[in-house]
């Protein structure tokens, strides 16, 4: 981690608007008012420019998905657009070549269903939205899927279940890199 800690959230056509505004806010605001270490926030997408959220919402990607920063973090929020996204060959490959170079993955909601497809949770304890437990195991049966966890830290890999879930995940990733008396 360089003297910087970059979080990515990513943002696509038809994502869940309260799984990238959740977490968001939660980062964004706790760790750069608490944390000793510098914190920037950014909005990537599949280009740069407004993307529609499930509920209209426009967003704007400060970034491309082709052109981004090293990341210590990548949030990867849930909503109808990971339909797509689960089975996009070259997203799954972006999202394992940036956990490759030592990004930490992080979902909120059904994003955990894409990082699963990509492979990334492979033998490992994860959450995603309670009415996606079953789909979540049938992608990847390795999965230690849980059922009862509002968000789940293996040490590499985060994930969290329904959409408010996220800022829960949100605030203990505060915790994780700036401590937990600062968190709350």
């Amino acid at each position: 981690m360089s003297d910087t800690l970059t979080v990515g959230v990513l943002l696509f056509d038809d994502v869940e608007e309260l799984d990238v505004v959740g977490p968001w806010e939660a980062l964004g605001f706790r760790v750069s008012q608490i944390a000793s270490t510098p914190l920037c926030v950014l909005a990537v997408g599949p280009e740069a420019g407004v993307v529609r959220g499930s509920k209209g919402l426009g967003l704007v990607a400060d970034h491309a998905a082709t052109d981004v920063p090293a990341f210590d973090v990548l949030v990867h929020p849930g909503g109808n657009g990971t339909r797509v996204l689960v089975k996009d060959a070259a997203h799954l490959e972006w999202l394992r070549r940036l956990h490759a170079q030592g990004t930490a993955p992080a979902s909120v909601c059904f994003g955990s269903l894409v990082l699963a497809a990509a492979g990334l949770l492979a033998g490992r304890p994860a959450s995603t939205h309670r009415d996606y437990l079953d789909r979540l195991a049938k992608i990847d049966p390795s999965v230690d899927v849980r059922t009862r966890e509002w968000y789940v830290d293996d040490g590499v890999v985060v994930t969290s279940a329904g959409v408010s879930a996220g800022i829960d995940m949100a605030l203990h990733l505060v915790a994780r890199y700036a401590g937990a008396r600062r968190a709350s």
